[in-house]
C-alpha cells in the first residue's frame, strides 16, 4: 500500500492532484481538498505525478 498525506497548513485547495489521481483526490462542495490516506501500489504513477504538479508541494507520499 501507498501512504498518502496531504500538509492542509500548505495546501490551498487549487485540485491539481484531483486531475493526476481523482481516485484519491477530490474537493467537496466547498472546493476543499479531501483524499484518501492510503491507495493500492498501482498507483504509484499517478499519485507521483499528483505530488509532483502540487504548486504547494503538500502531497507526500511513501510505501508502508
Amino acid at each position: 500500500m501507498i501512504r498518502i498525506d496531504v500538509d492542509m497548513n500548505k495546501c490551498q485547495h487549487y485540485g491539481q492532484c484531483v486531475f493526476e489521481a481523482p481516485e484519491v483526490f477530490h474537493l467537496d462542495e466547498n472546493d476543499k481538498l479531501e483524499y484518501k490516506a492510503e491507495a493500492p501500489d498501482e498507483m504509484l504513477a499517478d499519485l507521483e505525478a499528483a505530488a509532483d504538479v502540487c504548486p504547494m508541494q503538500a502531497i507526500t507520499i511513501s510505501r508502508g
